[in-house]
């Protein structure tokens, strides 16, 4: 399922206006942006968290020419779901 998939389901499953389904998930998604930018923990009972995790920088190599190359460090973001989640999905 994609974000314009979640949308249409949202709307006929509510019988509202798919754009009014649309500024909901976009208003669910861009909280959940803020949040992990403000490094901010996100749970969601029963679903999941996010949360960000940090890579440090480390040294590479492109595997189509060889040459060595520098990874920065980067925050990454992470999705451990939860009980409820894995239990649902291995019935």
């Amino acid at each position: 399922m994609n974000k314009s998939e979640l949308i249409k389901t949202l709307a006929e499953k509510n019988d509202i206006h798919v754009d009014e389904a649309a500024l909901v998930v976009n208003t669910f998604f861009d909280s959940i942006k803020d949040s992990l930018i403000n490094e901010e923990r996100v749970e969601i009972r029963g679903f999941g968290s996010f949360k960000l995790k940090d890579y440090g920088g480390y040294t590479g190599r492109n595997p189509k020419t060889g040459e060595v190359v520098e990874v920065s460090p980067k925050k990454l973001p992470f999705f451990r779901p939860g009980k409820e989640l894995k239990e649902y999905v291995n019935k």
